[in-house]
C-alpha cells in the first residue's frame, strides 16, 4: 500500500512578493491525512483558503485563489514544489496576499521541503485517474489530459524570440526526485515590452532580474546565463504541475500542452472535474500495479 505523506517538521522562509513588493513570510507545517494543501492567512487570523480548483479566481500572470473575498496569489510555484516533492498534506501559513517569488522558480521551496523531510502517514494515498480525454483549446493554444498509467506532461512552447523559439519536452512527473533535478530550478520569464503596462496595473512592484528572466526583443537583460537552453519550457511544465495540484491529489494521466497558460490549466481541471465519467478516485497501488503489469 502506498501511503500518504506530510512534512517531517515545520519549516519557514521569506521573500519578496512579486506584485506587492513587500516581504512575505511563509511557514510550511505537517498536516493530517486527507488534508491536502491548505493556505492560512496569518495576517487575517489564520483564514483558511484550500488549494482547490473551485477557489481559483483569476489566472492571468499567476494563479490566484479566493474564498469569500479573501485572496492569495502566485501560489503555483509552491504548489509545484509540494506536489513535485511528493508531499500530500501540508498547511501553509502566509502573512500577506501573495506567496514570495523567491528566484522565480520552485528551487527555494524544494530545498525547504527537503530540509523538513517527507514522512509517511497511516492512510492510503489516493489518486485521481483520468478515464477519458478532456481538452480545452483556443486557436493554436490547447491543453488536454488523457488516460495514462502514470503522470506525464508533454509540453510545447513557441515564441518568436531568438532565445526561445520552439521548445518541446516530455516529463515523467512521478519519477522520484525528477522534479528537483529537471524542473524545479527553471525560472519564470517576462518581456520588457510588458513591463510598463504591468506597472500601470499596479503589478510586479517586486519584480527584478533576481526573480525572473527578462527578455528584450533580441536578447535578455540578465547578466547571469540561462540555467539551460530550454529553461523556458521547463518552467511551463513547473506551472502546469503547480496548477494541476489544485485537483487535490496526485493525478494519473497524460497532459499534452501547446502554448498553454494558467487560465488553460484551470479551465482543463474545471472541465475534467465537472464530467463524472472522465475520472475516478482510486488507491495509488492499483495504478502502480497496472503500470507494472504492462
Amino acid at each position: 500500500m502506498i501511503k500518504q505523506t506530510t512534512l517531517g517538521r515545520a519549516v519557514e522562509t521569506s521573500g519578496l512578493g512579486l506584485h506587492t513588493g513587500v516581504q512575505v513570510r511563509v511557514r510550511l507545517l505537517p498536516a493530517p491525512p486527507d488534508t491536502g494543501y491548505i493556505f492560512l492567512r496569518t495576517d487575517l487570523d489564520g483564514f483558511e483558503i484550500p488549494a482547490s480548483v473551485e477557489h481559483v479566481s483569476h489566472s492571468s500572470y499567476a494563479t490566484t485563489l479566493m474564498r469569500t473575498g479573501v485572496t492569495l496569489s502566485t501560489v503555483e510555484h509552491l504548489l509545484a514544489a509540494l506536489r513535485g516533492g511528493g508531499v500530500d498534506n501540508a498547511y501553509v501559513e502566509v502573512d500577506n496576499l501573495e506567496l514570495p517569488i523567491m528566484d522565480g522558480s520552485s528551487e527555494a521551496f524544494t530545498e525547504l521541503i527537503e530540509g523538513a523531510g517527507v514522512v509517511e502517514q497511516p492512510a492510503a494515498q489516493s489518486a485521481l485517474r483520468v478515464r477519458k480525454t478532456i481538452a480545452v483549446a483556443d486557436g493554436d493554444r490547447r491543453i488536454s489530459i488523457e488516460p495514462h498509467e502514470g503522470f506525464e506532461i508533454d509540453c510545447l512552447i513557441d515564441f518568436a524570440h531568438p532565445l526561445i523559439g520552439r521548445q518541446h519536452l516530455r516529463f515523467d512527473a512521478l519519477e522520484p526526485g525528477g522534479f528537483g533535478r529537471e524542473i524545479g530550478w527553471a525560472r519564470t520569464v517576462g518581456f520588457t515590452e510588458e513591463i510598463e503596462a504591468l506597472r500601470r496595473a499596479n503589478l510586479i512592484r517586486g519584480g527584478s532580474l533576481d526573480n525572473a528572466i527578462v527578455l528584450t526583443q533580441d536578447g535578455m537583460l540578465n547578466e547571469t546565463p540561462l540555467r539551460a537552453p530550454d529553461e523556458f519550457v521547463r518552467h511551463k511544465i513547473l506551472d502546469i504541475i503547480g496548477d494541476l495540484a489544485l485537483v487535490g491529489m496526485p493525478l494519473l494521466g497524460l497532459v499534452r500542452a501547446e502554448r498553454s497558460g494558467h487560465l488553460f490549466h484551470a479551465m482543463l481541471m474545471t472541465k475534467l472535474l465537472r464530467d463524472d465519467a472522465a475520472w475516478e478516485v482510486i488507491d495509488m497501488p492499483a495504478a502502480v500495479s497496472l503500470s507494472l503489469a504492462r
